[in-house]
């Protein structure tokens, strides 16, 4: 459950950031809802997952990984923004730096 709860908290705040990016400066009225009510789901499914135990590290990190390897996956598949290999390599670092964090916290 704890797992879902962050998962949940992250699909919120993929949907959210996408979103901002197509509310052109909140001008545009649904995807700005939309922008409003993803980071309040998001931050309501990371407190859950928080108060049910994952540690803050772990699962800060882990949103924050998956969050910003989405984004930029969606971004380059259907926003039209660049995704160069420095940046490619940069998120695995994120993600290397996460798991780093999961398996410290196991020991």
């Amino acid at each position: 459950m704890t797992f879902l709860l962050l998962v949940l908290a992250i699909a919120s705040e993929v949907t959210a950031t996408v979103s901002l990016k197509l509310s052109e400066g909140f001008t545009k009225l649904v995807p700005s809802i939309i922008v409003v009510a993803g980071y309040g789901g998001a931050f309501f499914f990371l407190s859950q997952t928080l108060k049910r135990g994952m540690s803050i590290g772990v699962a800060y990190g882990v949103w924050s990984a998956i969050g910003v390897a989405a984004v930029a996956t969606i971004g380059a598949l259907f926003l039209d923004e660049s995704l160069t290999a420095v940046q490619m390599g940069g998120i695995v670092l994120v993600i290397v730096g996460v798991l780093a964090l999961e398996l410290g916290a196991a020991h």
